[in-house]
């Protein structure tokens, strides 16, 4: 038998270094968006935290700088979509999070807060892309990565409006992976089941309403009824997808959704 070659072995995974890179992280304030901004900017980037809430800007701002991280706050709020889209402008790294929520049966849902759900999850996403794009085009490098759900892939009741933006950032971030393929820009989803954020602690009161259960019946019952893992996922854990996707070895990564579900899209 014939002696086979030692392989070459492989080298240890390079660390995530993003310095001289600006990442630019939508609804940043708290819940996956601070854990992203902390998360890129301990890789070196600096990060452009972008958010509604002030207050809680401020909040994220100094829990950086106590670590030595580069985090600037910039308030703005997502339906000014010029306003969005001149933001993005020499953006390396572009994290589309911002989300907001309703839930209620169609037939009841308020029009406003359909048009004001799609325009800050999918509108925005948009301008925000039109914004960044032409400085990744021109210097051949970019990393776009679109915080959709599992709502993205599955439906659920009492969430049209989410599960519609969710559905179409799906289509939107391939859309942008298909264009930005030879220009060295990547486009991803990462679409986690129920994280741990005041967003899902919010919908509880109002799934119980809509199920008829005590809200304390709503997480096991309803949220994670579809789940094999029975627990929300953490946003630190969304937050390392992320880095991931922006790091060197997913460059072969785009148009594609990392699911993190706890087995929901499974069935």
């Amino acid at each position: 038998m014939t002696a086979r070659t030692p392989a070459t072995p492989t080298p240890p995974p390079a660390l995530l270094a993003l310095d001289g890179r600006t990442a630019l992280v939508t609804g940043a304030a708290g819940g996956i968006g601070a854990a992203c901004a902390l998360r890129l900017a301990s890789a070196g980037a600096r990060v452009r935290a972008l958010d509604r809430d002030a207050d809680g800007l401020v909040e994220l701002v100094h829990t950086a700088q106590a670590s030595g991280m580069s985090v600037e706050a910039v308030v703005c709020d997502l339906e000014d979509l010029q306003g969005a889209e001149d933001i993005a402008a020499g953006a390396d790294i572009l994290v589309n999070n911002a989300g907001v929520q309703l839930v209620r049966p169609i037939e009841d849902f308020p029009p406003d807060a359909f048009r004001r759900i799609l325009t800050v999850m999918l509108e925005a996403p948009f301008r925000l892309l039109r914004g960044a794009l032409p400085h990744m085009y021109e210097q051949g490098w970019g990393r776009i990565v679109n915080i959709s759900s599992v709502h993205g892939l599955r439906a659920s009741p009492y969430k049209a409006a989410y599960v519609a933006a969710k559905h179409g950032l799906e289509g939107l971030s391939k859309t942008a992976a298909l264009e930005g393929a030879r220009h060295g820009v990547t486009s991803n989803c990462v679409s986690p089941g129920y994280v741990r954020t005041p967003l899902v602690e919010r919908q509880l009161a109002d799934q119980a309403d809509a199920h008829s259960l005590p809200p304390e019946r709503v997480l096991t019952d309803v949220m994670l009824a579809g789940q094999a893992l029975k627990r929300l996922v953490e946003p630190e854990e969304v937050a390392e997808a992320v880095a991931y996707l922006c790091g060197p070895h997913s460059s072969i990564i785009t148009g594609a959704t990392l699911t993190m579900d706890g087995g929901w899209t499974a069935h």
